[in-house]
């Protein structure tokens, strides 16, 4: 390697569809992290100064100030964090077994603000830096057929919007993503909602807030917000038979 990155750009998910994207696209002259779990594919990203491959485990909440120091003690000061890892889990299994809402809520809800803590405490003291949360659109109103996924993303976007309340004037910049359906490993075999989405569409939209900048949250497409806001008024009697 010859010279120094622009930026060290970190994926927490290293192996996710939409975490590889976005790393593709802002490789180009930067330090790339991709923190997964061990063993497994080494997935390539065209473009960078550098990849850098961290083994990461996201469930492992007391680890995660570690893994972090270890990123920066090698890569230097993160500068974008990507966090891109999840479950769906299995909703079905959920209703009757409360092992399985654990393992959805710990992954989707506790482990992220975890991660996010850790990460927002050091760029604070920097006084610089981007967080990138994922949040989706069933977290916006929660629907019976995944109302266990979607109460675990409906508790972080909640945490997420007042982590970048409090963070506002800091230096560090939270970005809120809120896809709808897309299409990809996590859903396969799933019929696709209305106004899905590819991570290659879901990548682009996030790249384009972090280099230009913009309001706290990205709705993916942008038309979800809408119809979300009026998801909220509709009555509760039609909202229960609402299909995924």
């Amino acid at each position: 390697m010859t010279g120094s990155p622009t930026s060290v750009v970190a994926i927490f998910g290293g192996r996710s569809e939409i975490g590889l994207e976005i790393a593709n696209r802002l490789a180009a002259g930067n330090l790339v992290v991709l923190a997964s779990r061990p063993g497994g594919e080494r997935p390539e990203v065209a473009d960078a100064e550098r990849v850098l491959h961290v083994d990461f485990d996201a469930d492992d909440v007391a680890g995660h100030a570690a893994v972090v120091e270890r990123i920066e003690a090698e890569a230097g000061p993160i500068d974008i964090a990507v966090l891109t890892f999840g479950v769906l889990g299995n909703q079905k299994l959920a209703e009757t077994d409360a092992a399985e809402v654990v393992r959805i809520v710990h992954t989707d809800f506790t482990a992220q603000a975890s991660l996010l803590t850790v990460l927002a405490d050091r760029m604070r003291s920097r006084a610089s830096g981007t967080l990138v949360a994922f949040s989706s659109v069933a977290g916006q109103r929660v629907r019976r057929p995944n109302y266990v996924y979607g109460s675990a993303k409906a508790g972080l976007d909640g945490f997420a919007s007042g982590m970048a309340d409090a963070l506002h004037g800091s230096g560090v910049d939270l970005v809120i993503a809120r896809p709808g359906f897309v299409i990809g490993r996590m859903t396969e075999g799933m019929s696709p909602a209305p106004f899905s989405s590819t991570p290659d569409q879901v990548a682009e939209a996030v790249v384009k807030r972090i280099r230009e900048g913009g309001p706290v949250e990205v709705w993916i497409p942008w038309q979800l917000r809408v119809l979300c806001f009026v998801a909220r008024f509709a009555p509760l009697a039609i909202w229960r038979r609402m299909p995924r």
